[in-house]
């Protein structure tokens, strides 16, 4: 009986096995399973084409020799291309300045709205992050018609007064005409960003500074800005990406500013025309490429600069 009931129990110990590993395997599955459709559009819609530009960018065409394998000459000739290193200092300019401007304002109606507890203040959230929900190319044609110096409501009111509009478009402007419809456009979706963060902070440590004697301002400065600090890292990963690829503003408003916002005004305003107005498709890659390569290594270092305990140093 012994040996039986010791059999029983060695041959039924690797089907226990089996069935544990089988009811492991099952969650792994559904798991992919739930997975895999957003992994086949991001595979087909991101992976693939990526792979395919930069295949693209190791070619050269020519009317004479044709398409030939160039390996990294595209890359070599961007680096040296004096309208790209134009647009990119252009872009890296506007990023020194759109970005502070932009967390200033953001952070100042975030912690505004913080404190104000009113309906109005509901509405005021909402007023304030509206500018975001619409698309980039109907704000950029509606600041254009405003920037107009002809027939826009700038024309109008210094017609009133028998003088001329400003031309908000020309060479002298453009640069702040630029900072303001981008900071319009995306200071409510920071905003909201920082506003959450705030929400999250226990609000004991507000009666606790309020008991000690602090005033609003003290509070926002030496507990709720210190909290929010890694928000505020965010912000600045998020805008340096999207402003070093600046592009949908300067492409709308470029026909209205006589010639001032060129081609080559920004990197990807480049490489947009290089490869459907020059049909340079394989420089246009490379420049695309380049850019990103800028991009990686500036929010690199950035994050790299502020890892430590999450802060801006």
């Amino acid at each position: 009986m012994t040996g039986i009931g010791s059999y029983a129990v060695r041959s039924s110990a690797p089907r226990a096995r089996a069935t544990a590993r089988g009811r492991s395997v099952r969650p792994k599955i559904t798991g992919w399973l739930f997975v895999a459709p957003f992994a086949l559009v991001f595979l087909v819609f991101l992976v693939v084409p990526l792979a395919y530009a930069f295949w693209l960018s190791l070619f050269s065409k020519g009317l004479a020799t044709g398409t030939t394998f160039s390996g990294l000459a595209n890359y070599v000739k961007a680096f040296s291309d004096p309208e790209f290193l134009g647009g990119l200092l252009f872009v890296v300019v506007f990023s020194v300045v759109l970005i502070p401007l932009q967390m200033l304002v953001s952070l100042a109606a975030a912690l505004v709205l913080d404190t104000v507890t009113t309906k109005l203040a509901r509405f005021s959230r909402l007023m304030i992050f509206v500018p975001y929900a619409i698309p980039a190319v109907i704000g950029a044609l509606m600041w254009g018609f405003l920037y107009s110096p002809g027939f826009g409501p700038l024309a109008q009111v210094f017609a009133l007064f028998h003088a001329s509009a400003p031309n908000l478009l020309g060479s002298h402007d453009v640069f702040g005409a630029l900072l303001n419809v981008v900071t319009w456009q995306w200071s409510g979706y920071y905003m909201i960003i920082i506003y959450a963060a705030l929400q999250g902070i226990d609000s004991s440590l507000y009666e606790a500074a309020r008991i000690d004697g602090a005033n609003q301002w003290q509070i926002a400065l030496r507990i709720k800005l210190p909290l929010v600090a890694s928000a505020l890292v965010l912000i600045l990963v998020f805008a340096l990406i999207g402003t070093l690829q600046f592009f949908t503003e300067p492409q709308v408003l470029a026909p209205s500013s006589n010639g001032v916002i060129t081609p080559s005004f920004t990197p990807n305003m480049y490489a947009y025309n290089l490869a459907f107005a020059n049909s340079q498709i394989n420089y246009a890659s490379a420049i695309s490429f380049a850019l990103g390569l800028v991009v990686f290594v500036g929010v690199y270092i950035f994050l790299f600069a502020t890892r430590k305990k999450g802060r801006i140093v």
